[in-house]
């Protein structure tokens, strides 16, 4: 007997779910921790399994990105798994167990991003420090978040960006973001300067900055959209990856959840291993993996270029 309760949802909730014939069918296909025994069996695959198992398992200095959105310090419940919070100091600790485990998978001319909040990111930046040269801190803007009475709204969440070493891959032309035009400053001839004008409005393209306020958290209108409770955004995978990779170099992301960064990966020719505990996650992302064999747009990134949050032109 069929005791599942499929939930009805609005027309224009695109959701990303499966089914029971699905769940079948990828969990035949999953990589579990057991069957890793060396890179070439594992690259572009989710290892379902623990990550401090998992790390000791793969090769040395094979690879060039490292992406990581840990738990942050709080308590929360991932699926069958869940997070407690505990003291900063504990929180410290913890982080060092794994990201120890990490520091000879990586090139010397990786780069290694770490996500955090308000809470753990004083954490984040003294253990990365401890392994890795630290080159900046991104801070991206929430676009959702629940009001408080007593306290400011948080709606930002940090990227720590380290490096192994100082010599790194950067591309900034990669991840420039076209914006649009408050004031469209002309030269002597009326001509746009540093400027482009098109049927949608006036625009321009700006460097990236550590600011990132282009970005949308999934949620349920959106074709990225899954139930795990941190999705991050394939744009802002996206980014990263352009600026800090090139095409077929290797990404680790040893908490990949229902998949961004493989799915990002994926999207723009790089290559990728995930680590994922929870069975129902890996599921997920096998599924957007398959759906990405057709569909690699990202939202938000199109012709080369990052659109500032709701101007890019729609055809």
């Amino acid at each position: 007997m069929n005791d599942r309760i499929e939930k009805i949802r609005a027309p224009r909730n695109r959701t990303i779910d499966i089914n029971e014939q699905e769940s079948a069918d990828y969990r035949k296909r999953l990589f579990r921790a057991e069957e890793v025994d060396n890179l070439q069996d594992c690259r572009n695959r989710i290892i379902c399994g623990d990550a401090f198992e998992i790390l000791k398992k793969l090769p040395e200095k094979k690879f060039d990105l490292l992406f990581a959105d840990p738990p942050y310090n709080l308590t929360k419940n991932f699926g069958e798994n869940s997070f407690r919070q505990t003291s900063l100091s504990d929180y410290e600790t913890w982080l060092d167990s794994w990201l120890e485990e990490t520091v000879r998978l990586l090139k010397p001319t990786a780069s290694i991003y770490i996500c955090g909040d308000w809470r753990s990111s004083s954490a984040i930046q003294r253990v990365g420090t401890e392994y890795f040269r630290l080159q900046n801190r991104i801070t991206w803007e929430r676009e959702k978040g629940r009001g408080a009475n007593k306290n400011w709204k948080n709606s930002s969440e940090d990227v720590w960006f380290f490096t192994v070493t100082d010599d790194y891959f950067f591309d900034a032309e990669a991840v420039k973001i076209k914006r649009r035009v408050i004031a469209p400053y002309t030269d002597e001839n009326g001509a746009p300067k540093d400027w482009e004008k098109s049927e949608g409005g006036n625009f321009r393209l700006t460097s990236p900055s550590n600011l990132w306020t282009d970005l949308t958290v999934p949620f349920w209108s959106m074709p990225e959209n899954t139930a795990h409770p941190t999705q991050k955004p394939e744009k802002l995978l996206a980014k990263i990856i352009l600026a800090s990779t090139r095409e077929n170099d290797l990404i680790l992301d040893p908490f990949a959840g229902s998949g961004t960064t493989a799915v990002a990966a994926k999207k723009l020719n790089r290559g990728y291993v995930g680590i994922e505990r929870d069975e129902n996650y890996c599921l997920l992302a096998e599924k957007r993996l398959d759906l990405a064999e057709t569909d690699r747009t990202i939202q938000g990134f199109s012709d080369g270029v990052f659109w500032e949050r709701n101007t890019q032109n729609r055809k």
